[in-house]
């Protein structure tokens, strides 16, 4: 694929517990040429192929570019007004100018990259990554995608819908526009799914991002 393509594309994948080969080959079958590495934490005992530095280097010998942005696009916030009953404030994260800034980073990224956002998380929906950064890349009017573990590529409006769903809002309200319940929805599950302090109420949903 071209690696200069016409208009931003960005995507997103979860590294999982997908060998190296495996990981590779999804990279390859989306068109991907750079992963920005959006985990706060860019290391794992499990899984120590996608540690940052061994990553990296794999991604150098496969002729895809790599950064690690997860020090303003990560999940799990260091400052305590970026919490909210202990868990993680996607919301009041999304306004920080270090977020901004990252946005930024990942949006001059895709004029010459097709961009591969990068976390833990096989589903998009139980990620920062959808929650939190695609959410506010497509309100920017950026084209955003999420590479399944099938290799499938969904679009963001797909997975949504899909959100809807899970949350049990996939109706019509009188009393509540699509949009307002889309916000309520994108509310309820960065809820269940968002970092938690140690003891917070949700501390055993808490992400990994």
């Amino acid at each position: 694929m071209d690696s200069t393509p016409s208009e931003p594309r960005i995507l997103t994948i979860g590294h999982s517990t997908h060998g190296w080969d495996r990981f590779r080959a999804l990279l390859d079958g989306a068109g991907v040429t750079a992963v920005a590495d959006v985990r706060t934490s860019p290391w794992s005992k499990h899984t120590p192929q996608f540690n940052k530095d061994a990553l990296a280097e794999r991604l150098r010998q496969a002729g895809m570019a790599y950064v690690f942005l997860g020090d303003a696009l990560g999940g799990r916030p260091s400052g305590a007004h970026l919490f909210a009953n202990g868990v993680a404030d996607y919301e009041a994260m999304a306004a920080e100018p270090a977020f901004q800034a990252g946005l930024d980073r990942v949006r001059k990224g895709a004029e010459a990259h097709v961009v591969a956002l990068m976390c833990a998380e096989q589903e998009p929906l139980d990620c920062h990554r959808c929650l939190l950064v695609s959410r506010r890349l497509r309100a920017g009017g950026l084209p955003v995608a999420h590479i399944l573990p099938d290799g499938r590529i969904e679009a963001h409006e797909e997975t949504e819908r899909r959100l809807l769903v899970c949350e049990g809002l996939d109706h019509e309200d009188i009393f509540e526009t699509p949009a307002d319940r889309l916000d309520r929805a994108y509310r309820q599950r960065a809820r269940k799914v968002a970092f938690a302090e140690s003891g917070g109420p949700d501390a055993a949903l808490g992400a990994v991002g």
